[in-house]
């Protein structure tokens, strides 16, 4: 029996979006979550690299610009599929030395690009906390009117122009994006400052949720670390934390 053991033949070439669309849906497909920078594929933010052992198709890479979307710095997509695995830490450093990053992000309910961004990733920082729809609430607040205004969008990514009325004046509005991985919704919504605090805006994001079922999407949302505020009103709407959206440096030694 050959025990003899050699380097596999890795290699990370940069590709156009099309080479790697059916891995990026496996890597959609798996994992089953609203994947925050889908959007960076649909406007061009990105560049893809795919990934090669021994010439067969192993899996890709995907950058953007941690502060410049131009600058390309910044690993925030990572798959392999599963057969080359074992060699993930050797795919994401050669990754890294092709596409030039400095940085990379990631989503912690990412379980691949987690585990390898925990390894590699110094001086990490918090920048969203990323929640899933969880249960179906009965929130109500009276002689309030949640409706959807008549107006033309510009913006095919966008279902907007949802509103609460109360007393006959517009005090909260919202809206869903669509420009995240099918079938997620990202929601979003403002109150007015004179009406926060009084159940509103949790009230709004229910009723959003249900907009967003009703157009065949399931809703997700995601607030900065540290609002406090609005992490309190999407619980009370019946979300639940998913996960952490991370950002760190990728120190020279890696």
């Amino acid at each position: 029996m050959n025990t003899t053991t050699h380097p596999p033949n890795i290699s990370v070439l940069r590709v156009e979006l099309a080479a790697i669309d059916s891995l990026r849906q496996a890597f959609l497909q798996e994992n089953k979550f609203q994947f925050i920078h889908n959007k960076c594929h649909q406007y061009s933010w990105a560049d893809t690299y795919l990934f090669l052992l021994d010439d067969v198709t192993a899996g890709y890479g995907s950058v953007w610009g941690k502060d410049h979307r131009e600058d390309r710095d910044c690993i925030f997509e990572f798959y392999l599929l599963p057969p080359f695995r074992r060699w993930a830490n050797m795919f994401f450093r050669e990754l890294r030395l092709v596409a030039k990053t400095a940085y990379a992000e990631c989503q912690t309910n990412d379980p691949l690009l987690s585990s390898l961004f925990f390894e590699n990733a110094r001086n990490i920082q918090t920048e969203a906390i990323l929640f899933e729809d969880h249960i179906t609430t009965a929130l109500t607040v009276t002689d309030t009117t949640f409706y959807r205004q008549d107006t033309e969008s510009k913006n095919p990514d966008e279902l907007g122009g949802y509103v609460l009325e109360h007393h006959g004046h517009v005090i909260a509005r919202g809206g869903l994006m669509l420009n995240y991985n099918f079938p997620y919704a990202d929601l979003y919504m403002d109150v007015l400052e004179a009406y926060r605090g009084q159940g509103f805006g949790s009230f709004i994001v229910q009723e959003l949720k249900k907009a967003a079922l009703e157009a065949g999407r399931v809703p997700a949302a995601r607030c900065n670390v540290r609002n406090q505020v609005s992490k309190y009103t999407l619980l009370k709407a019946g979300f639940r934390v998913c996960g952490y959206l991370l950002q760190g440096e990728l120190p020279v030694s890696t």
